[in-house]
């Protein structure tokens, strides 16, 4: 059928306004590329033009894949993570779990209502669609990874509105590929939760928003961490010292305070049996007891510097310098960005967060590598300043002044976006590789119960010696009917109890329980009594731990897995994986999962 006037004059329409819409992008590229031409007197005016970012959908798509990944591959680190959230978790939603002094209403240090976070989530998974225990730990990941992904578009896109899109690329870049991301991301922490938050609220605070970035900021505080609240200072100074909304301010901190504390004191009473306002019990523990944290160990100022690099690498680095650097290119050189955008905050404001959180942690004695997770967002965006302002020091010094720095420089930026990205995998990996024995041997455990190599109608006990700060948690165990239990290693503190069996276990004071790290014997069992051991199959025997592996009578190995020798390994090797250096220079272990000869004699003559 042939076209009609009216739809030949339509088509004529839309290839003229075509050939209009190319002709008005190409005069405003030309428009661009002459006001990014450097003016008289030899000082830098750096062009405007922003680079390409990817739209929200695809960042959340890029986040969300490294986070899942993060989810279903990523290690527990911390021994913390296992004992002071997934275990009492596990108690909440199975009614067994272990038990640590923070939990005792004694000393009431954590709360309650930051477990039911990830409690009520799990239940509601293992009642609606699969109860398999570990199904529901992964589950509870997912939703960590979920979470923290939106937490970081909402970050990203208020750096591109703050920063521009330079900055924002090279921010988005590094959160996703970051190690320390990796690591922090789906962490049951509540570092890794102050870290959401300080995602949510230094985002709202770039995005011109405080009312969020106040409410967020208290979300860290009473639920997170306490020591979050310094996170806030440059946001309170911004808004009642710069801008002099000093009532607004006020009304937020009240409405804050009304929303988040006064219901988790209340839920945190209830289970603790007494009133207990938990972040104001950990202040008081770490700040103003007479031991404080610093019996658990301390470190040198040097300890988190390392740390960051293994982390985050060159970006670590690139962000220590960010601040001072950025300083002497525009004061000095004179290497002045024209932007494309207002931005709201002066630098120094707008970075402080970061260094004020690292000055503060890094004059503590006690320092662990979780004590950094609230800022490795800001490590992330720090490093990208700096970066921006090597590409605009690139492009003064060399680059063509007819145009402008972000299309003559993105190599630089990419080139250490793809260094950082490559380290950070290497890491990511080796990390794996080394140290990935105790899940996969728990989940090997799982498969033997599921084949029917042990009986599910009668208790059975899992004991652990040096390998007790290894353990997955009790998610990992084949079924209620296990328990897991101590013996004795030649470490000296105090480890944790099972929770009582009793109502209100919650609330009740357990026995043999301190605040100063003393060992508690009473948490011991007889080797005799275990019928299955994990261990670490090392050659040095002492009395509290020989070498169960070699005493082939008594115990009979039924799986092995390599586990890297920190001790014994060369340092670049165990930080970073080489293809074939690593395995041809580092010393690994047998992990192994060993089960008593008596009783597999026994269990499989008479079938139970």
């Amino acid at each position: 059928m042939a076209p009609t006037a009216r739809s030949r004059g339509t088509a004529h329409t839309r290839k003229e306004l075509h050939k209009e819409i190319l002709k008005r992008q190409n005069h405003t590229k030309e428009k661009d590329v002459k006001e990014g031409v450097s003016g008289g007197g030899g000082k830098g005016v750096v062009g405007v033009v922003d680079a390409w970012t990817p739209g929200p959908y695809t960042a959340l798509k890029a986040l969300l894949s490294a986070r899942l990944c993060a989810a279903i591959w990523g290690l527990i680190s911390d021994c913390d993570e296992t004992y002071n959230y997934w275990e009492p978790t596990h108690y909440l939603l199975y009614g067994k779990g272990f038990q640590t002094w923070e939990y005792s209403p004694q000393y009431a240090l954590r709360s309650y209502t930051y477990l039911l976070l990830h409690a009520v989530p799990g239940w509601l998974y293992s009642t609606l669609l699969q109860s398999n225990r570990i199904l529901v730990f992964f589950f509870i990941r997912c939703m960590l990874a979920l979470g923290c992904s939106g937490c970081e578009l909402y970050f990203y896109r208020g750096v591109c509105k703050e920063f521009g899109s330079n900055i924002g690329l090279v921010t988005l870049g590094v959160l996703v590929f970051a190690a320390g991301m990796f690591t922090a991301s789906t962490a049951f922490l509540p570092s890794s939760f102050a870290m959401y938050m300080t995602l949510l609220s230094i985002g709202a605070w770039y995005h011109q928003a405080p009312q969020l970035a106040i409410f967020t900021t208290a979300i860290s505080t009473f639920l997170g961490w306490p020591f979050a609240a310094a996170l806030g200072i440059p946001i309170a100074y911004d808004i009642v010292f710069r801008k002099k909304q000093v009532m607004m301010f006020t009304k937020w901190c009240i409405i804050s305070a009304l929303t988040i504390l006064v219901p988790m004191v209340q839920i945190d009473s209830q289970y603790f049996g007494r009133l207990v306002v938990a972040p104001l019990n950990i202040v008081l523990y770490n700040v103003f007891s007479s031991h404080g944290p610093n019996i658990y160990g301390t470190e040198p100022w040097t300890f988190y510097i390392i740390n960051g690099f293994l982390n985050f690498n060159i970006m670590f680095l690139a962000a220590l310098v960010a601040l001072p650097f950025h300083m002497l290119v525009t004061q000095v050189l004179q290497v002045i960005p024209k932007r494309s955008h207002i931005q709201h905050l002066p630098l120094w404001l707008s970075l402080s967060p970061f260094y004020l959180w690292l000055t503060v942690f890094l004059l503590q004695p006690h320092k662990e590598e979780r004590f950094l997770f609230p800022i490795y967002p800001l490590i992330c965006l720090t490093a990208a300043v700096a970066t921006d302002t090597m590409q605009q020091v690139w492009w003064w010094a060399w680059g063509g002044r007819q145009q402008h720095y972000i299309s003559h420089t993105t190599w630089l930026s990419l080139s250490l976006l793809a260094l950082s990205a490559t380290m950070s995998m290497s890491r990511i990996v080796g990390q794996y590789r080394a140290f990935h024995a105790p899940i996969e041997t728990f989940m090997e455990l799982n498969r033997l119960a599921s084949e029917g190599h042990y009986p599910s109608d009668r208790p059975i006990t899992l004991c652990l010696g040096r390998e007790w700060h290894h353990f997955p948690s009790s998610f990992f165990l084949p079924g209620l009917n296990w328990d897991v239990q101590f013996i004795e290693s030649e470490f000296r503190g105090q480890l944790p109890q099972p929770y009582s069996q009793e109502p209100n276990a919650t609330s009740t004071i357990p026995d043999h329980m301190n605040d100063a790290n003393l060992e508690e014997t009473t948490r011991y069992v007889n080797v005799s009594l275990c019928h299955l051991l994990v261990d670490v199959d090392r050659e040095e025997e002492t009395p509290r731990e020989p070498r169960y592996a070699a005493r082939t009578t008594d115990w009979t190995t039924i799986h092995s897995l390599p586990f890297m020798d920190s001790q014994r390994s060369q340092r670049l090797l165990r930080a970073f994986y080489i293809p074939f250096l690593t395995e041809q220079y580092s010393t690994y272990l047998n992990y192994t999962l060993l089960e008593a000869t008596r009783w597999r004699t026994k269990t499989r003559t008479t079938g139970h």
